[in-house]
């Protein structure tokens, strides 16, 4: 009766709810992001998928994903996923609603996102009451595995990796030169996804010093351009869902702790909160 979808610009989860106390249907596909994607190439990417929900019963659709920036942006979400909901009740919102519903539900908190991208706002009684706007990937997306990919390829182009992790990069990765890395950069698809790649080999190499630091400075700039401009920072806690927050959620919660902030829930996404929400809100269907 319900289908939560719920999508980053790497990868997108979809829940298909039918009872209460039933087991629901979860399946996965590539991410979606209608800055970088038009409908129809949503569609082509997302066939096998939607050709599934044509067979479903629907009542609620309840869509949030990256890049819904304005009303165009809703409108190419709204070109995918109409012809094949039927009659059901569509609601398209953007990623970090989904954030503050799962995990904020109806209590206070800031929210906060840490995957491919990143993002916050604050959340009182399941709505956002204010937000310090996200500069994206090319002027911010701090504490993502965007901003920690393009770092650590940036300081390989810049000769800055010790001898150690340069022969490992190298191994690992081949040689890469500046104009291939340019040509991903600014005439690649999705190139906050290509870039965030590059955060496993962070996450396999975190406990050498520099790597450890690279992270840490990117947690912290999150912090101190983000987390720390809002009033109420310091009397609610900070909830972050996201892979890069679950994976790298000692080295963010020292953080995080490091200047006064009070650690809340850290998840690796926002379906399970998303579930328990909505479930609530429409028991009436059960």
């Amino acid at each position: 009766m319900i289908l939560l979808i719920e999508s980053g610009s790497t990868k997108t989860a979809w829940r298909y709810i039918t009872q209460a106390n039933e087991a629901f249907e979860s399946f996965q596909s590539a991410g979606i992001n209608p800055y970088y994607q038009t409908a129809k190439q949503i569609c082509d990417a997302q066939h096998e998928v939607l050709q599934k929900i044509k067979g479903m019963t629907l009542r609620f659709v309840y869509y949030f994903g990256t890049g819904i920036t304005d009303e165009s942006k809703k409108d190419v979400i709204r070109e995918v996923l109409l012809p094949v909901i039927g009659n059901a009740e569509l609601s398209i919102q953007n990623d970090l609603i989904a954030a503050g519903l799962s995990l904020c539900g109806k209590a206070p908190g800031i929210a906060c996102i840490l995957g491919t991208g990143s993002n916050s706002g604050y959340f009182e009684q399941g709505e956002i009451q204010h937000q310090v706007p996200p500069l994206g990937f090319w002027l911010g997306d701090e504490g993502s595995g965007g901003h920690l990919g393009k770092s650590l390829v940036l300081a390989y182009l810049h000769h800055e990796l010790p001898a150690d992790l340069q022969l490992t990069f190298t191994k690992r990765f081949g040689e890469l030169d500046r104009l291939t890395i340019l040509q991903h950069a600014y005439k690649g698809e999705f190139p906050n996804r290509w870039f965030a790649s590059f955060s496993k080999f962070l996450f396999d190499h975190r406990k050498h010093p520099f790597c450890y630091q690279l992270i840490e400075k990117s947690f912290q700039s999150f912090c101190d351009l983000y987390l720390l401009k809002y009033p109420q920072a310091t009397e609610v806690p900070i909830h972050v869902t996201g892979s890069v927050a679950f994976y790298y959620a000692d080295i963010l919660q020292r953080v995080l702790k490091s200047k006064q902030l009070r650690v809340g829930i850290i998840s690796e996404g926002p379906m399970a909160g998303l579930t328990m929400y909505y479930k609530e809100l429409h028991r009436d269907l059960f």
